[in-house]
């Protein structure tokens, strides 16, 4: 897991006093060192959180033939692709350097072999081209801006920026996605001039300017393949276990976060298994408020299977003293309340362990959100995804700001029904498409790297992906419950985890801790960033009333006061959330 970035001219040298910034920049991602390779036209940076070939695995790494990596992220498959190039020397035993022995043989194709997580730039010396390629389901990020002086890229949008490659201004309709939906859709951010690399996408870059894109899916096609329970519990079986045998190759200590729900309790499960000196599992809480707890099933949960279990309380103070940090760690911005606990579990496991593992993407792989079973009403029973946003009905935003937020979710709707899917899988591929790279993943990835911790998502692989997504409906959701396979494993994997019983939503009480001190509302009504987009009297009267059914508007309000100080005004946050709003009145 690391920070990379870099510049390729349409002639010239690169500055390298850009290059110090973009580096200077990333530098919490990568606290073990630090990379540079300059040739030709191009340049390249890379801090370093060392994790596997502790020693020797410094980059860039070179091929003595012209070519140059630097990688953020994983390749777990990296001792299989080396068995498999028989002959090949490794200058390294890191797990970044078969890709580029791969490219020098198979061009731009080459991360068709790739099995793991990860955002990466190779200089091609000879050819003079440089290329940039993102993990199929975009669990690690990577950023492009094309203009002046050429082609910059960055594993984070703040970095284009510190670098003063690019200005701080808002497209107006991601802006308006951020505040109905929470987070941004497509390869478009929330700064004009700078893309997404799309999950999966690899491009070829020539003088400056991007020449070729092409794009590796996440999914597999077609509809969904039939065959006995057993059998497929069997395959289940074999899959998740390889999956998180793969995900623990690592020189460093780990451990997981455990919510108590069926996709942590499936990893604990096999984690238990596959770790017989036992694993250690963190657990975030909300003492004192109205929220389910999850740290008493948690905690059985860890019990039965003899882990280690650090339970870690958050609190309402927790909330006021983190955030201005949490928002300045989220620069592609997503008002997602779950990075608070996140950003907290992080701190905590930083003290123990440099690698974590979650159970992301299995809701999204084996059907178990509540909104998959409306997709999958007939005609005309059937509901699209998300069709309210956030502030519908509210008359707190100013006129024109919600104009066309619904765009990008009705493209990926179109995109992803493809011949032969169900109803059900064009649902899991539109989350798939943007709400898990661009809310779930990128607020895992900021969260735990502001904290010095790789995250690992053991669901999100392709092996998984290509056998959950072609389950039959029926495994997924039978009888309303949804992730049906995956409870039934469990029942004879892990029976603590109760798994047919009726769990709870994951929620964060910031409606609660928000009503608890209204007089935020003052000073979030009076930012720079709110009053350009709202009503400041409206904002003042919401806050003063904010509700459960208003809470999610006055949270996501809140965040964006503080993400734009940090990330448009340039404000570097200094204090909790009320020291760093007064600062505006």
């Amino acid at each position: 897991m690391c920070g990379i970035a870099g510049l390729m001219t349409p002639g010239g040298p690169p500055d390298e006093t850009v290059l110090d910034k973009l580096a200077d920049a990333l530098a919490h991602r990568g606290p073990d060192g630090r990379g540079r390779h300059v040739q030709g036209n191009v340049g390249l940076v890379q801090n370093r959180l060392s994790i596997i070939d502790l020693e020797g695995g410094r980059q860039p790494i070179l091929d003595g033939q012209g070519n140059a990596i630097v990688a953020n992220g994983e390749v777990y498959n990296y001792l299989e692709l080396k068995s498999d190039m028989a002959g090949q020397a490794f200058a390294t035993g890191s797990d970044c350097e078969p890709p580029l022995h791969l490219y020098r043989h198979q061009g731009p194709a080459f991360a068709r072999s790739l099995r793991g997580m990860y955002a990466l730039a190779i200089h091609d010396g000879k050819a003079e081209k440089l290329i940039l390629c993102r993990d199929p389901f975009g669990i690690k990020p990577l950023y492009l801006a094309e203009g002046s002086p050429g082609l910059a890229f960055a594993s984070e949008p703040q970095a284009l920026l510190a670098a003063g490659l690019v200005k701080p201004e808002l497209d107006p309709v991601a802006l308006a996605e951020l505040l109905q939906l929470q987070f941004t859709t497509g390869t478009r951010t929330i700064f004009k001039g700078i893309r997404r690399l799309a999950p999966g996408e690899t491009v070829v870059a020539e003088e400056g300017c991007v020449a070729e894109s092409r794009r590796l899916p996440a999914l597999p096609a077609g509809g969904p393949n039939e065959g006995g329970l057993d059998q497929l519990l069997d395959q289940l079986d074999d899959t998740l276990t390889e999956s998180v045998e793969l995900h623990q190759r690592s020189d460093v200590p780990y451990g997981m976060f455990l919510s108590g729900g069926i996709d942590s309790s499936v990893v604990l499960a096999l984690m238990a298994r596959l770790n017989p000196r036992g694993i250690l599992a963190f657990t975030a809480g909300f003492p004192g408020t109205k929220v389910h707890d999850e740290r008493e099933h948690a905690r059985d949960l860890a019990r039965a299977v003899g882990a280690r279990h650090v339970e870690v309380e958050f609190t309402q103070s927790d909330f006021w003293a983190l955030l201005p940090q949490v928002a300045a760690a989220m620069d592609d911005p997503a008002a997602d309340y779950a990075c608070l606990p996140t950003f907290k579990l992080a701190q905590e496991a930083r003290k123990e362990v440099k690698v974590i593992l979650s159970g992301e993407g299995g809701d999204e792989l084996f059907g178990g959100y509540g909104r998959y079973r409306h997709a999958m009403r007939p005609w005309p029973l059937t509901k699209s995804m998300r069709r309210k946003g956030t502030f519908d009905g509210l008359d707190v935003l100013r006129d024109g700001i919600l104009s066309h937020w619904r765009h990008g979710m009705k493209l990926a709707e179109r995109v992803e029904a493809m011949p032969g899917r169900t109803r059900l899988q064009v649902a899991q591929a539109v989350d798939c498409a943007d709400w898990l790279p661009n809310d779930l993943l990128a607020k895992a990835d900021r969260c735990l790297m502001a904290n010095g911790i790789e995250g690992r998502v053991p669901f999100l692989d392709p092996v998984v992906a290509a056998f959950a997504f072609r389950l039959p409906d029926h495994l997924k959701v039978r009888k309303g419950l949804g992730k049906w396979i995956l409870r039934r494993w469990l029942e004879t994997a892990l029976p603590a985890s109760r798994p047919f019983e009726k769990k709870r939503g994951f929620t964060v009480p910031v409606a609660e801790w928000i009503a608890a001190r209204p007089e935020i509302g003052h000073l979030v009504a009076h930012q720079p960033g709110i009053e350009e987009i709202c009503h400041p009297g409206k904002v003042k009267r919401l806050f003063k009333d904010c509700t459960k059914d208003t809470g999610f508007a006055c949270w996501t309000l809140l965040f964006y006061a503080l993400w734009h100080q940090r990330h448009v005004l340039g404000k570097i946050p200094d204090g909790d959330a009320f020291s760093a709003l007064a600062e505006r009145i």
